[in-house]
């Protein structure tokens, strides 16, 4: 089902770009995290797991939340998000995709945007701990892709019983067109440098998979360079446009069978308006909420200049009162 969002944009900010950058350039909202715990993994590796339970009892629903590309515990809309799931009482875990912690991890590969394997093993690792618990995730942009396409392959499960994706790259060809057009660049450069750093770092333990140079890293100046130089062959693709197409979760959102909300605006700079599924390309039990206005990962409202209200902190936690 698609639906019409009832997200208003604030008067000062209608504009996609300034719904995207606002709360970054303005945000000194702390995470409000108790712990951190590191998750080993199958292969050897690793993730790093940040918890805000904020005195909640063991008892009470547990989110995931999955951050976008380039992101982690300081990104501003964890830091909201976290908060907002604690005040309405339930528990949250942020978990850091491989390789996007402080620390590098320990294999040359780290995370992508169609890499479903950790993500399923920490569900798992969680359902064993608290079996009777009930659970949720949250995926932003990136992560939100992940979370899509896990729940698509997955289909029946009972290791979460909802699900929200936000500002989700259905269709990853086309973002990496997309960003790479006009004022769009200025995010590409961002996330770029982002991930130049994090393999620069490990730079060596790349090394031990293929050769690479310091300086073929600093050359790439587009996300598709990137992803054509590192990603596809770091995770076993045979071509960049094969990891776009089978990482991309647009093709698996008619299999989801848990409860999904999907929240999106056609304003978003990463990505076109055409790349919006269509109502046949979704299942019975996926929501979609489209707005005019919102960039992405904004969706940011208020009715007084200079004092914003975060809408996504308001309505996920809504949408999850059906289901938890």
């Amino acid at each position: 089902m698609i639906t019409a969002s009832q997200f208003e944009p604030a008067w000062w900010l209608t504009n996609g770009h300034a719904q995207t950058m606002y709360r970054t350039l303005t945000n000194r909202l702390q995470a409000p995290i108790d712990r951190y715990e590191r998750l080993e993994l199958p292969d050897g590796d690793f993730i790093d797991l940040a918890w805000a339970v904020n005195g909640l009892s063991a008892s009470a629903p547990l989110v995931v939340l999955l951050h976008g590309l380039g992101g982690g515990v300081s990104s501003p809309y964890v830091a909201g998000l976290l908060l907002a799931f604690n005040q309405a009482g339930y528990r949250g875990v942020l978990m850091h995709l491989r390789g996007a912690s402080d620390e590098p991890n320990r294999k040359p590969r780290a995370y992508h945007s169609g890499d479903t394997a950790d993500f399923s093993h920490l569900l798992e690792v969680l359902d064993k701990r608290e079996p009777s618990t009930q659970k949720a995730a949250v995926g932003i942009s990136l992560g939100g892709n992940i979370l899509l396409k896990w729940l698509g392959q997955t289909g029946s499960q009972s290791l979460i019983q909802t699900a929200v994706a936000v500002s989700v790259p259905f269709q990853l060809h086309s973002v990496a067109k997309r960003i790479n057009q006009g004022f769009s660049r200025l995010y590409q450069a961002s996330l770029l440098r982002g991930l130049r750093d994090v393999f620069l770092k490990k730079l060596e333990i790349v090394n031990t998979q293929f050769p690479l140079s310091a300086e073929a890293i600093l050359s790439l100046k587009t996300l598709r360079e990137f992803d054509q130089l590192l990603t596809a062959p770091l995770h076993g693709f045979p071509s960049v446009d094969e990891y776009y197409q089978q990482s991309s979760s647009k093709q698996y959102l008619g299999e989801i069978t848990t409860p999904t909300l999907i929240i999106h605006s056609l304003d978003d700079p990463f990505m076109y308006p055409e790349s919006v599924p269509t109502t046949k390309e979704i299942s019975a039990d996926v929501t979609l909420e489209l707005s005019q206005r919102g960039g992405h990962v904004g969706f940011i409202g208020g009715k007084m200049l200079g004092q914003p209200s975060y809408w996504l902190e308001e309505r996920i936690p809504v949408f999850f009162r059906d289901y938890l």
